[in-house]
């Protein structure tokens, strides 16, 4: 065994629902969650939304804004660009979790006005992915993480449920799907 070789700059989950009306349409729903047990700004989670329910709009739910912007200036930023707007307000909101990841999943936060569930379910096998930073141009970080596919999910506003569904996909040659569930996730930068 070895170490790797790479600063490790943050560490925890980032599970992600993308719905669309048909396969390989445009995304009507894109959801990035994040719980960061560490990083630079500290730990806390966050959720970036763009969605009918959302009219289309980017919308960032925290309970650290340091780490959410953190994350909008690093990773995030990269993986979707449309997130890295710092003009983007914050909304503050607690979170909660319940499930057992074998067989459903739901992440659920309570702002001032607004309720947003997020559910996987239908879970399929977990896959183990390693990449190094710059592998790939335009990626100057790299990832390990443990990617949980889930041929269902929902995302609710509100009682409102995002229109779309999940979609199957085959990466590394195995099943997987447009959402998924991603645990043990630690991103890295060359030293």
């Amino acid at each position: 065994m070895s170490a790797d070789p790479n600063r490790v700059i943050l560490t925890g989950e980032n599970p992600f629902i993308r719905l669309s009306a048909t396969d390989g349409g445009a995304n009507t729903t894109n959801a990035s969650f994040w719980r960061i047990l560490f990083c630079p700004a500290g730990p806390g989670h966050v959720l970036y939304l763009k969605s009918e329910l959302t009219d289309n709009r980017m919308r960032i739910y925290s309970d650290n804004i340091a780490m959410a912007r953190w994350l909008q200036s690093t990773v995030q930023g990269m993986l979707n660009g449309e997130t890295a707007d710092p003009s983007i307000p914050v909304v503050d909101a607690e979170f909660t979790r319940s499930g057992d990841p074998r067989y459903f999943w739901t992440e659920r936060l309570i702002s001032h006005d607004e309720e947003i569930t997020l559910t996987w379910y239908d879970i399929g096998d977990p896959l183990l992915i390693h990449t190094e930073p710059n592998a790939e141009p335009a990626r100057p970080y790299g990832v390990c993480t443990v990617l949980v596919p889930a041929l269902g999910a929902r995302l609710s506003r509100n009682g409102v449920e995002a229109a779309g569904r999940p979609w199957r996909r085959e990466r590394e040659g195995r099943p997987f799907s447009t959402c998924a569930l991603a645990f043990s996730e630690s991103w890295t930068e060359t030293r």
